[in-house]
């Protein structure tokens, strides 16, 4: 069965919802962690008790689903029945955002096709210069018998006896005489080091200490989006970037590929942070 959309009186399509589910608002409290007032603030359109921004539409995602509404559909319904409260609206994307993200999308997607066909292009390139290359060689062609024995003909006649004996009695180079030297072969230039290779991936660790609302986007896909309870754990592998939201900033602990990160900041701050596999060092305790 699809998910209904919210129509009318936001709060009150919501509380049709549940009650057509024969659900309780503490029912939904327990499966969400969210408190019951807040709950109740949600029917009745009483915004000015949420605590605003996207922590507002995290709770209208977590009812809709408990009550069988489409969440996606049922904030874009929130934000427009109450698109004249900036605590509301904070923080989502305009549709002039949203292209600028697929803007950096595209050019990152362009970017690492132009590096596979690099990659691919120069181990091409090399192998066909250096078949080129071994084509050019002359290829040696043997004597035929024929032509070395006319070789062998020509060949001048040996010395007479006399040459050969004055160059028997020529003199040997006298003691002391100088006599040519083979430098010794320079040393080898020293090679450089190779330069410290970037992490390829990053292993973030959450473990959450009192409840917190938290966001995590693992390279560009939301995978959190809810209220975390106290002794949670979470592992994300990240490949490029993780952006990573905290409602309490003082509420979550990390480790950083099993390294203890510095605080997000403090209690009770919403703090966002990016971690990517070039700078998570910059985020780690110092020893």
């Amino acid at each position: 069965m699809p998910a209904e959309r919210v129509t009318g009186d936001f709060g009150k399509t919501l509380r049709e919802a549940r009650e057509r589910r024969g659900v309780t608002l503490r029912q939904i409290a327990n499966s969400t962690k969210l408190s019951v007032s807040q709950l109740e603030a949600l029917e009745r359109n009483d915004i000015a008790r949420l605590p605003g921004g996207i922590f507002s539409r995290g709770i209208v995602r977590s009812y809709a689903t408990e009550v069988g509404l489409d969440p996606e559909k049922a904030i874009q319904d929130f934000i427009a029945h109450f698109s004249h409260d900036e605590a509301v609206t904070a923080g989502h994307p305009t549709s002039e955002q949203n292209e600028d993200n697929e803007a950096l999308e595209s050019d990152r997607r362009m970017a690492g096709t132009f590096l596979w066909l690099l990659g691919v292009s120069v181990p091409i390139a090399a192998g066909v210069l250096y078949f080129s290359f071994v084509g050019r060689r002359p290829v040696a062609v043997a004597k035929p018998p024929a032509a070395e024995a006319r070789a062998a003909e020509s060949k001048p006649a040996e010395p007479p006896p006399v040459a050969a004996a004055a160059a028997e009695t020529t003199p040997a180079a006298a003691p002391g005489a100088a006599t040519d030297t083979v430098p010794p072969p320079a040393p080898p230039a020293d090679v450089p080091a190779p330069a410290v290779a970037i992490e390829d991936r990053l292993t973030v660790g959450l473990s959450v200490k009192r409840p917190c609302w938290v966001s995590a986007s693992v390279d560009g896909q939301r995978v959190i989006e809810r209220l975390l309870a106290a002794g949670t754990q979470q592992t994300l592998d990240v490949k490029r970037e993780l952006v990573l939201t905290a409602g309490d900033a003082g509420a979550i602990a990390v480790t950083l590929n099993g390294a203890d990160a510095k605080p997000l900041g403090k209690s009770g701050e919403v703090v966002t942070t990016r971690f990517t596999t070039a700078n998570f060092k910059d985020f780690l305790q110092s020893r």
